[in-house]
């Protein structure tokens, strides 16, 4: 399956703005809304920047949470898994070809 490349959203209900969102932060908030209320972290959705796809994505108007979870390994520490918290419907996507 193609990766998503152009999203046209309507947030916030029936009269809410439109938003549209392309490359990798209109992939990012579709991996998002995927994530549903388990949301996503880099690991599951990689990517080079995902923490600037986020910082984008928020600039747009899209609220999105941050909590912090440890990690074990020999890098141990802590990542973010991030969850859309607007209402959102998807009224476009355009697929890359």
């Amino acid at each position: 399956m193609s990766s998503i490349v152009k999203l046209k959203l309507r947030v916030g209900g029936e009269d809410g703005r439109i938003l549209v969102l392309k490359g990798r932060v209109a992939w990012m908030v579709d991996r998002l809304i995927k994530a549903g209320p388990l949301g996503t972290t880099s690991v599951e959705s990689p990517a080079p920047r995902v923490s600037h796809y986020i910082f984008k994505a928020r600039q747009a108007g899209l609220n999105i949470e941050t909590l912090d979870e440890a990690h074990d390994g020999a890098f141990s520490g802590t990542h973010g898994r991030y969850f859309l918290r607007s209402t959102v419907e998807v009224l476009e996507e355009e697929r890359a070809a």
